[in-house]
């Protein structure tokens, strides 16, 4: 007999546990991370690296909306520069590339559970940062024309990944497709990749 009330403590006291587990991930209301950035721009071939940070909070039990920003440190890449009345190539240059950008939109991700997928649409801007042109001749056009007379560009972020928990820690891993209007949409590959705490 007293094993059975034995075995019936033990079971009613690990139900109460993970029933308080769930109400503490269900209950979570906002959360917030870093992560490394890793962003593939099309236009210059690089493929930028930087850190950044993430805050959402929870408006439904399936949905969060979620804010971010990241900066991605400054890449060396070949700028070529043409003849306007040509076409011919007349110089190659040494430029760096840095990145700036920010989002906003909903996370669709259920709110229990230690192995969360999810899906996110964010939009928002992304500023490039390049070196000062060396050939300011009126009679060539760089290869990246476009982000040097618009270097701020409105993007559009579809992407989706994976998140794993215990308890209110977690490692998140990310890949999406960053679009940036610039003289036409470009397609960028990025993955990001860090720490989150729901509280």
């Amino acid at each position: 007999m007293s094993k059975f009330a034995f075995i019936c403590f033990a079971s009613t006291l690990l139900t109460g546990v993970s029933v308080a587990q769930s109400g503490r991930e269900a209950g979570a209301r906002m959360a917030a991370g870093i992560f490394l950035d890793s962003l593939s721009v099309s236009q210059t071939g690089t493929n930028n690296l930087g850190l950044g940070a993430r805050f959402g909070y929870r408006i439904h039990h399936h949905i969060m909306l979620e804010g971010e920003l990241a900066y991605d440190y400054g890449l060396n890449f070949h700028e070529a520069y043409a003849d306007i009345t040509n076409g011919n190539l007349v110089a190659i240059e040494n430029t760096s590339i840095g990145v700036t950008h920010g989002l906003f939109g909903p996370m669709v991700q259920s709110a229990q559970g230690h192995f969360r997928p999810f899906a996110t649409m964010k939009a928002g801007f992304i500023d490039f940062r390049l070196s000062g042109s060396l050939l300011p001749y009126s009679n060539i056009v760089s290869s990246v024309v476009g982000l040097r007379t618009s270097n701020l560009n409105f993007a559009l972020y579809p992407g989706g990944g994976v998140e794993a928990s215990l308890g209110p820690v977690g490692l998140r891993l990310e890949f999406g497709d960053e679009i940036y209007l610039n003289s036409g949409p470009h397609n960028n590959l990025r993955i990001t990749f860090g720490p989150i705490v729901r509280f």
